[in-house]
């Protein structure tokens, strides 16, 4: 059993112009004086158990993304292919170029979640050999409210028991021949998914939570480079 990792970084997202930051597609900012796409690459490549790690990035940067896993000595086992306009298209571009068998295991993750530990990982993977299909959550700390969306704002239709909810964190994963059938089944369907845990509930799969930390947190709006940086500064890791 092999273990696969799919990076999807072809997303454009917000350009954040934080500090003295260059506006940026987030996952090409800094932390640290290292790319925030390096980073999670290396988070992956520092645990024995993953074989190769694939990035799916835009086709006008697959020459910039090839340097600097090259200049940061990130080794033959990162692949870059290219993406599509979404996530679930470059995941499924991923997927397709994995040379796997379908009992291997692929965990997907956001690029601009670089502070994401070995535990973590190791914890996922022993879980989606375990269950088949696994994700990163936490839990719910806040009151969860459900909504009715109006045109001044929104009105409360229920409240959720905070028990019955976690927030979804990455990796994802699942046994490759599982994400494969979810995949298709949703490209069949016309159906788009808001991560790889909605397109395997879908197909019928069920899916465990490992739990997650804090600190791997999702790089969105500025202030978080900032954090990324503290975090990074309290582990004495640079």
């Amino acid at each position: 059993m092999r273990v696969f990792v799919i990076l999807p970084a072809a997303g454009i997202g917000t350009r954040m112009a934080v500090g003295s930051h260059t506006a940026a597609p987030k996952q090409f900012l800094s932390v640290g004086g290292v790319p925030v796409l390096v980073r999670s690459v290396k988070a992956f490549l520092d645990v024995p158990r993953v074989d190769a790690v694939c990035v799916a990035v835009r086709a006008p940067e697959r020459e910039r993304v090839t340097a600097q896993i090259r200049e940061h000595g990130l080794g033959e086992r990162v692949h870059v292919v290219e993406g599509g306009d979404s996530r679930q298209e470059s995941v499924g571009n991923a997927l397709a170029a994995l040379k796997s068998n379908d009992d291997d295991i692929v965990l997907v993750h956001d690029a601009v979640r670089p502070l994401i530990d070995a535990a973590t990982i190791e914890r996922t993977i022993e879980a989606v050999d375990r269950h088949g299909a696994a994700i990163v959550g936490l839990p719910a700390v806040d009151t969860i409210k459900q909504v009715e969306r109006t045109a001044e704002g929104a009105i409360i239709t229920a409240t959720i028991p905070r028990e019955r909810v976690v927030l979804a964190q990455t990796p994802q994963g699942a046994r490759v021949a599982l994400l494969r059938k979810a995949f298709a089944e949703a490209q069949a369907d016309g159906f788009a998914g808001t991560d790889e845990a909605s397109l395997l509930e879908r197909a019928g799969v069920e899916v465990a939570v490992v739990a997650g930390s804090a600190k791997n947190f999702k790089i969105t709006q500025p202030g978080d480079i900032e954090l990324a940086e503290f975090y990074l500064k309290q582990a004495g890791t640079r």
